[in-house]
């Protein structure tokens, strides 16, 4: 129970809550202590509605973030103050206002959040509207809480400089190991392979989110700050972690294949499990070493199980004799190369937090790491393109700038005593997607339920105006603590803190809980609806979009292996740009299949074969990784003629599938032959390798031997990618046949897109 609460009281949740808990409540208790309340509570609401835009970041980036936020909440405050007065201008330019601070989420994650500060704080200006210098002095609090934040983030940034990344360094170490546990799972003889592989799909999105908040951290820090010892060891544990994500990744077994190979030696596939699963326990006690920063001692003997693995091979060896043996050895000598090379990448992370790190540890590593980055620049014609319906974020903008002024006119007409609640909850709740809007609708209406019963029920027993006070900072360090993490129990305390408030400044506190419910329950009814009928964002209608990034993604990262292949050298800044795309967009696209399964099933069009090719892709992937990895691990030879003609073939096809999805005619549109013969068949390639090899006379015969295994293993993967890509163009032809988005425009999502569920 102690090491549950250290836990979550060092976790990022946690001291993000803390951050803004202390910027909203110092000014409270020292103003109180001065009688005027009301000036700490103004600066106080500026620190919480600026506190959404810390996001994670460099130091440059938090503070010119959180200072725009601030200005924006502060002045669109003024605005409305200023406006409000003038009934024929005023709501024209809200709805305008609305609807600018809405689309500037097409520039990406903190412009997201600093549009929903805004936003918010456009709703909070009709609790009090003000004239004169009263208004121009409740803006200057605003704008005061939001900087008196910014000094208090960092402030905590200055203590623990290294802390947040850290834990997210943690964080991806323990989901990188529960994609490693995964894969060992898949060798249990009754393993449900298609539930592990939805696990791993579903663990991919989160890895690639992860992935793109250290990218930011490390990358830029390590641009900015130089080559300090700290930036080193992250830089290099980052790496690792990528390397160790593509390794998991690439090496995929036919596992039924090598069931039934091995079923009467089932002893040498039990020996490669254990050190499967030793692999992903070395990193989760890695994670919660670094979590708990405690000194990380190595539990697990890896190079004693690679041993027994390698005794295991040999006694395979030794016992059978035949031809047909030979590839059993062949199977397993890779299934040992991989298990040396991930122990390799391991190995490097202990060093890491054991050691000092060298210099010469990044040598190669380093260069061009710029080019990873997310450009930060702002340009008008972003914006300008989305400015149609194809676009998702404006359609979202339309819809949220339209709901608000409903709520705005509910509330008014029916004379709710606080309509700024039904606006806040519009703001809080509605999101691009319809289910996410769905759930959150739900679980802020539970939340204000059950927060309000709590509150009322202490408030009712309690009386002292201190111990109120204590529970309403409790509530409100719980509340946005439990937001990130459980929605519903973060909205519950949320409602506590604000009952709590109201029940030391008014009387009628049972009014304030029943206003607040009724409040809740239209705006998140609005906000619900609104979804469903206002311009919907359905997912059928953008899934062909990134199932066509998908694939043209895995067509580049396979022409960069290709181009490897054939010259050798240094792996390139390109081969690693087009990998780290390809992960990035099955992990997009992935995230577009789960927003679609939360649909209404009369929206989910063709969701088994839509979830057939999101997992096509995934195999594709993870085929080409395969690929990759083998030529960038091994001394390969020249990429043969026949290597070409088949890595062209299977480029073409998914040129074609991607034609396919992209076009909004008949699939006639391309010329291209699925029934083309490959100018060197599968059967021939491996007689046309030993050819080429045996051309040479200086080869040896073990060289010739290992040759030939790569000549083997090549062929195998494209074998497995030539069959892939042609069940790709078969369901994208069933799915254009089936014409999932007929008669609607194709969506557009801005240029910095990585994650459309953010």
């Amino acid at each position: 129970m102690i090491d549950q609460l250290k836990k979550f009281t060092d976790s990022t949740n946690f001291t993000n809550a803390l951050k803004v808990t202390i910027a909203a409540v110092i000014p409270v208790l020292v103003f109180s202590y001065y009688g005027d309340f009301h000036i700490g509570f103004k600066i106080a609401i500026g620190a919480f509605l600026t506190y959404p835009s810390d996001i994670p970041s460099n130091l440059k980036h938090k503070i010119n973030g959180v200072f725009v936020a601030a200005l924006m909440v502060a002045g669109a405050n003024l605005l409305v103050n200023i406006l409000n007065p003038y009934s024929w201008i005023f709501y024209p330019f809200l709805a305008l206002l609305l609807f600018f601070l809405s689309m500037i989420s097409v520039y990406g994650q903190r412009a997201t959040m600093v549009s929903f500060s805004a936003l918010l704080s456009i709703a909070f200006s009709f609790s009090h509207l003000k004239t004169g210098t009263e208004m121009i002095e409740n803006t200057g609090l605003i704008l005061l809480g939001g900087l008196f934040y910014l000094v208090v983030s960092l402030i905590f940034h200055y203590i623990q400089p290294y802390r947040f990344l850290e834990l997210k360094i943690s964080e991806c170490i323990k989901l990188t190991s529960k994609y490693l546990k995964l894969r060992a799972d898949l060798w249990d003889i009754d393993a449900s392979r298609a539930e592990i592989i939805e696990k791993q799909l579903n663990l991919q999105v989160q890895i690639n989110e992860i992935h793109e908040v250290l990218t930011e951290i490390i990358i830029r820090n390590h641009s900015s700050s130089g080559s300090s010892n700290q930036n080193r060891k992250m830089l290099i544990v980052f790496i690792s972690l990528l390397e160790i994500q593509e390794l998991a990744l690439s090496t995929s077994f036919d596992h039924s294949k090598l069931q039934a190979k091995f079923h009467d030696h089932p002893k040498v596939l039990a020996t490669y499990q254990n050190l499967a699963y030793n692999l992903a326990a070395s990193l989760k006690k890695l994670s919660k070493s670094l979590e708990n920063k405690t000194k990380y001692v190595s539990k697990h003997a890896l190079f004693q199980d690679l041993e027994a693995l390698e005794n295991g091979i040999l006694l395979y060896e030794k016992e059978f004799t035949d031809e047909d043996a030979s590839e059993g050895v062949l199977m397993l000598t890779n299934m040992r190369h991989y298990a040396e090379k991930q122990i390799e990448k391991i190995k490097v992370l202990e060093r890491a937090f054991t050691l000092a790190v060298n210099p010469q540890d990044l040598k190669g590593k380093e260069k061009d790491l710029e080019k990873f980055l997310v450009p930060q620049y702002y340009p008008f014609s972003t914006l300008k393109e989305n400015l149609s319906f194809s676009s998702t974020i404006f359609r979202h903008s339309l819809r949220l700038t339209t709901t608000i002024l409903i709520g705005f006119l509910v509330g008014e007409i029916l004379n709710f005593q606080n309509v700024y609640w039904i606006l806040i909850t519009i703001v809080v709740i509605m999101r691009p997607g319809y289910g996410l809007t769905k759930s959150r609708s739900f679980e802020r209406i539970f939340g204000t339920v059950l927060g309000g019963l709590i509150a009322f029920g202490i408030i009712s027993v309690l009386h002292d105006s201190v111990i109120i006070s204590i529970f309403a900072i409790l509530s409100m360090l719980l509340g946005f603590s439990f937001t990130q993490i459980n929605y519903k129990i973060g909205a519950t305390f949320v409602t506590m803190y604000v009952v709590f408030i109201y029940g030391m400044i008014t009387p009628n506190v049972q009014d304030v809980i029943q206003f607040r419910i009724i409040d809740t329950f239209v705006g998140a009814s609005l906000a619900f609806m609104s979804n469903y009928f206002l311009w919907p964002s359905w997912e059928f209608l953008n899934i062909r979009l990134f199932l066509e990034k998908s694939i043209n993604a895995n067509r580049n990262y396979l022409k960069e292996i290709s181009i490897f292949y054939n010259t050798k050298g240094e792996v390139t800044t390109s081969y690693r740009l087009k990998r780290k795309q390809a992960f990035i967009e099955i992990g997009n696209l992935m995230t577009s299949f789960q927003r679609m399964s939360q649909e209404p099933k009369s929206k989910q069009r063709q969701l088994p074969l839509v979830y057939k090719l999101v997992e096509m892709n995934h195999t594709l992937l993870s085929a080409s990784a395969s690929l990759g990895t083998y030529v960038q691990t091994h001394q390969t030879t020249k990429a043969s003629e026949a290597f070409n003609v088949v890595v062209d073939k299977v480029i073409r096809n998914l040129d074609y599938a991607a034609e396919v999805l992209r076009s909004n005619e008949d699939t006639s549109i391309s010329n291209f032959n699925k029934k083309e013969d490959l100018e060197l068949h599968f059967s021939k390639l491996k007689n046309i390798r030993a050819n080429e090899l045996k051309e040479n006379p200086a080869i040896d015969e073990a060289e010739f031997q290992s040759k030939m295994q790569e000549a083997q293993l090549v062929i195998e993967q494209l074998i497995w990618l030539t069959s892939i890509s042609e069940k790709i163009i078969r369901d994208t032809e069933k799915l254009e046949k089936n014409q999932l988005t007929s008669g609607f425009p194709m969506p557009k999502t801005p240029f910095w897109t990585k994650n459309p569920a953010t």
